[in-house]
């Protein structure tokens, strides 16, 4: 009987030391699965906080690249070309502009007029030249040399080449590496724009 008292106690008490047992497992993951959610929550919140300073700055950045890359555009017009296809003969029609780089006297300040000198009008001031139209005088002078370039890089592409995004994108790099050395560091080719262009 004594026995069985004693075996009764045994497993009252190993009952309690696994209850015991259980228990505290369970109060230490709820205490570890708190503190892990507060530490990610703490860390989402500082990277969250980090990405939206980053696109901030990147917006800024890219804001004031367009206020600096904002320049003269010079339409060269459409050419007709023969590509450089050796199977069958493939043309293309395409609309090329060119935006430039702007000099710090393409557009000065408006002055004073000059004050004439009597009534008569002697001494009066030369009437003001419009600044676009001396820009586009001066592009003038390097036109053909400029559409002699695009020409030159353009027939010689295939019609494969062309076609894919890519390839537009390296002829424009060419064309514009190609006219900068024509203009000889007076001004810079920012963008080349290809409108209509259509390969048959």
């Amino acid at each position: 009987m004594a026995d069985n008292e004693n075996n009764s106690e045994k497993g009252k008490d190993l009952n309690k030391f696994l209850i015991m047992s259980l228990l505290s497992t369970v109060m230490l993951c709820i205490v570890f699965a708190g503190v892990n959610y507060l530490v990610m929550e703490n860390l989402l919140t500082q990277k969250i906080g980090n990405l939206n300073l980053n696109q901030e700055e990147l917006a800024d950045d890219e804001g004031s690249e367009d206020e600096i890359q904002r320049g003269i555009i010079v339409d060269l017009g459409d050419f007709i070309l023969n590509l450089c296809d050796e199977t069958q003969k493939k043309y293309l029609k395409v609309n090329v502009a060119i935006e430039v780089s702007q000099k710090d006297t393409d557009f000065p300040k408006e002055e004073e007029p000059a004050k004439s000198g009597g009534h008569g009008g002697h001494g009066a001031a030369p009437a003001a030249v419009d600044p676009m139209e001396a820009i586009q005088k001066e592009m003038a002078q390097f036109k053909p040399a400029i559409r002699d370039a695009v020409i030159t890089n353009l027939s010689s592409k295939t019609s494969a080449e062309l076609s894919s995004a890519a390839g537009k994108e390296l002829a424009k790099e060419q064309i514009a590496n190609d006219i900068n050395s024509i203009l000889g560091g007076e001004r810079e080719v920012l963008r080349i724009s290809f409108g209509q262009f259509i390969i048959q």
